[in-house]
């Protein structure tokens, strides 16, 4: 099914994000890129940038968490699910020459304390990933607080690696912190039941 205009404009801002930043997007090179009409931005975003801004960053939000989910479906445990989206970042990240990181943590780097549609986009999202995998390590057997905490654990050591990678152009970052999270992940799943 071909990709609407719009659809078009969101996916190529989101590949622009990821790979040179809110702030180093212009609204000329999202169009150009999208092989889409100038005007075509203010008529789907009357907001102009920032409103785009904010849908790419929560679309680029479920796609990331759908891309876990279909990891985790397949892999046959919780510590390889880890792992494997772990691994699967580097590849991505090697694939595109360091370029492809995610583009939610680009965009909250950026814009945090400028904008607060785009912070509140990307709490939205980093809030709905972390509920997600809190989730998954609960249905797991590990108490909710510490899936919890498992979760924020996992993904600061996701998205820091990520900086180190683009920075050092190397993938040593994030295999360091997909062990330490699989490591992380199997203490919890042996660690005994709370009482009562």
């Amino acid at each position: 099914m071909p990709s609407t205009t719009k659809d078009r404009i969101i996916d190529s801002s989101a590949e622009l994000f990821r790979r040179q930043g809110y702030a180093g997007t212009g609204v000329k090179q999202i169009v150009a890129a999208a092989n889409a009409p100038f005007g075509s931005i203010y008529h789907f975003f009357p907001g102009g940038k920032e409103q785009l801004g904010g849908e790419v960053i929560r679309s680029s939000g479920k796609l990331y968490m759908q891309l876990f989910a279909t990891i985790a479906a397949q892999a046959p445990d919780v510590p390889t699910a880890v792992a494997e989206f772990f691994s699967g970042a580097a590849e991505t990240l090697v694939e595109t020459d360091y370029a492809d990181a995610c583009p939610i943590a680009t965009v909250a780097l950026e814009v945090s304390s400028t904008s607060e549609p785009l912070r509140e986009a990307t709490a939205e999202v980093f809030e709905s990933w972390i509920a997600g995998a809190t989730e998954y390590f609960a249905r797991a057997g590990i108490p909710r607080d510490c899936a919890r905490e498992l979760a924020f654990s996992m993904l600061s050591l996701l998205e820091g690696a990520f900086v180190f990678c683009r920075a050092m152009r190397t993938v040593e970052p994030l295999r360091v912190a997909g062990a330490s999270a699989v490591a992380a992940v199997q203490a919890a799943l042996a660690a005994p039941a709370p009482p009562g």
